[in-house]
């Protein structure tokens, strides 16, 4: 096994692993946080917080580094981002835990495409192939016991979080290299609280404390420290040292845990053609992100 000096490349992969598994669980813990609060108050206590505490540690850094280029580049990465969480969330009201990771799971499907209509970079036979095997999962995922063809208002609000999401990997791609990433990070959160607090304010009354369950504060804490910092913290120090494709493929693995939470916790169940469909987007992901020798590295 290789290593990366005292560590071998396999305790990263490990980390990756329990960055999808952190982040499965965090679509059953949303789901119930959502009994408590809407979703654009939620998702702004949520970065909110998030860059609080990314940003007292690393107060003096941020300082060092923010500048017009830093700014420009967290704000434009999170825009996107916030929009997409903000829809993704809006949408898990009307859906589903493990519909609403699935359809999510879709944007890297999506990236290329994107990437044609802005860059003109044209798409290949790969993605063609990824584009068509995605869609015939949606398919699948929407077909009800008629046999008929109905996705909910939250599943199609799922698949335009999605679009916002590959919108997001292209920003980053585009405004990200070069710049600090813990500055860049917290501008990015500190934007996406913004963007979901405008919402918020015009869209959803305010929270109301007697609204509030039991188990809510422990929901958010999850949230927070867990499937935003934590995640992000290894899922950045893992980055560095597992291949991208390899990288990918492990971290689509968050679709798959999202949906063994929410039939265990949530009581989902999955009818024969919803299964499927949800392999299909499972193996149109993993195809869409890995080359052939990622494939082979991570089968052996």
């Amino acid at each position: 096994m290789q290593k990366q000096g005292n560590i071998s490349v396999g305790v990263y992969e490990l980390a990756l692993v329990a960055v999808t598994v952190l982040w499965g669980g965090s679509f059953i813990v949303l789901k119930g946080a959502l009994d408590s609060m809407s979703p654009g108050w939620l998702l702004t206590m949520r970065f909110s917080l998030a860059a609080l505490v990314l940003g007292v540690p690393f107060l003096r850094r941020i300082r060092r580094h923010l500048d017009a280029r830093h700014l420009r580049a967290g704000v434009l990465i999170g825009i996107p981002e916030g929009l997409a969480f903000l829809v993704q969330n809006v949408g898990l009201v009307d859906t589903t835990p493990g519909r609403n990771a699935f359809l999510t799971g879709s944007y890297c499907v999506m990236v290329p495409f994107l990437a044609w209509l802005f860059e003109r970079r044209r798409p290949t036979g790969r993605d063609v192939l990824c584009a068509f095997l995605c869609l015939a999962g949606i398919g699948f995922v929407s077909l009800r016991g008629d046999l008929g063809m109905a996705l909910s208002r939250g599943d199609v609000l799922t698949l335009v979080g999605a679009v916002f999401f590959a919108l997001n990997i292209l920003c980053v791609d585009w405004f990200g290299r070069g710049c600090d990433f813990v500055t860049v990070t917290f501008v990015e959160l500190a934007t996406m609280a913004a963007v979901c607090l405008g919402w918020s304010l015009v869209a959803e009354r305010l929270p109301v404390p007697d609204d509030l369950l039991s188990g809510f504060f422990a929901q958010l804490a999850y949230v927070v420290l867990a499937s935003t910092m934590l995640c992000m913290l290894l899922q950045n120090v893992a980055q560095q040292h597992v291949p991208s494709g390899r990288a990918a493929l492990l971290m689509s693995l968050e679709s798959v845990f999202a949906t063994i939470f929410s039939i265990v916790f949530y009581g989902e169940r999955l009818s024969v053609p919803v299964a499927l469909g949800f392999a299909l987007i499972l193996v149109s992901v993993v195809l869409s992100q890995a080359s052939g020798d990622d494939l082979r590295e991570v089968a052996a």
